[in-house]
């Protein structure tokens, strides 16, 4: 979270000045009286522009958003079928269910300290992967004695570790999404456009236009 606060203010305070710099330069290239002169065809075109800009931003917000929710119900898809699959493992006879249940705390615990760490850079955990085998493994062992009570019982276990082994599959596939490569490309040629026209409005005071600029 430091860092994520970190790099946004480092990004936005890098925004601030290449907007003021530029907007130094075009006081420089373009005379005031020239600027006045257009202010009226200005403010059209920007207020066209800011439009659209907003609404390319409205809809990233709504798909970055869109994207953390189903990444979070994923996740919650993924606890839940852990959490019942240890309590299928009660209904074993032992030593299967030790063996379950301490094979899903395992996973559990490598998804939570090893895994999501290593998503940030977005790569999966091959530790992680292997304790996922080795649950199925154990689950696999388990030889049903009853065709009836048993065999129900397997076959709701294995059914579960396919689901999990799914929402795992899904949570990774998450890792890779983000906002699409156009859309970026549509937020900065925007954005640029939108900070480049405040340059062409003409303001007697130099600080109210800086202060307009930066706003």
């Amino acid at each position: 979270m430091l860092t994520t606060i970190f790099y946004g203010l480092l990004t936005i305070l890098a925004s601030l000045a290449t907007a003021l710099a530029g907007l130094m330069l075009a006081q420089r290239l373009i005379p005031l009286t020239v600027r006045q002169t257009h202010n009226a065809t200005t403010g059209t075109i920007y207020a066209a522009l800011y439009v659209m800009f907003g609404v390319s931003v409205g809809f990233s917000l709504f798909l970055v958003w869109q994207q953390f929710n189903t990444a979070r119900q994923i996740t919650q898809n993924e606890a839940a079928s852990v959490q019942r699959l240890y309590r299928l493992a009660q209904r074993f006879p032992e030593p299967e269910r030790d063996r379950v249940q301490d094979k899903a705390v395992s996973y559990a615990r490598g998804v939570v300290e090893e895994e999501w760490p290593s998503m940030r850079r977005g790569v999966a955990s091959q530790q992680v992967g292997r304790l996922l085998e080795e649950l199925r493994r154990v689950v696999q062992e388990f030889e049903p004695h009853t065709a009836a009570a048993q065999g129900a019982l397997y076959a709701e276990a294995l059914a579960e570790l396919d689901e999990l082994e799914e929402s795992r599959q899904y949570r990774l596939l998450a890792v890779s999404e983000g906002i699409p490569y156009i859309l970026w490309v549509v937020l900065v040629v925007g954005g640029v456009l939108t900070i480049s026209f405040t340059y062409l409005f003409g303001m007697e005071s130099v600080r109210l236009h800086a202060v307009a600029v930066g706003g």
